[in-house]
């Protein structure tokens, strides 16, 4: 997986491409997001438009990487989620935690 990474408005956006799957992509978000947080940028949206598919340990990552930024008190929203990974989300009930959004505009107006 590779990860660009762009900052708008304070807001670090992380563009994902791949696959965020156990092995290849999941550990390199963890080590991308550690290190972000330790340069304390907090506000942070993943683009999922280049990512074909999450597998439970990819699924399991960004849950954790939310649940880190939000103890810290910053904030991950998602944008540009595929059909697949938005069924994903809705059948693992996830769709009520994440903020998601349409448009990088969007997504970017929400960050207060």
């Amino acid at each position: 997986m590779q990860i660009e990474e762009r900052v708008v408005n304070e807001v670090t956006i992380l563009d994902l491409k791949g696959k965020i799957t156990l092995g290849e992509g999941d550990e390199a978000l963890k080590d991308k997001i550690n290190s972000l947080i330790l340069q304390d940028r907090k506000r942070l949206l993943l683009n999922l438009e280049g990512v074909p598919y999450i597998d439970s340990a990819g699924l399991g990552e960004i849950v954790r990487t939310y649940t880190t930024v939000s103890r810290q008190g910053g904030q991950l929203k998602l944008v540009n989620l595929t059909k697949r990974i938005t069924d994903l989300l809705s059948i693992t009930k996830l769709l009520t935690v994440f903020e998601t959004f349409e448009s990088e505009s969007e997504a970017l107006a929400s960050f207060k």
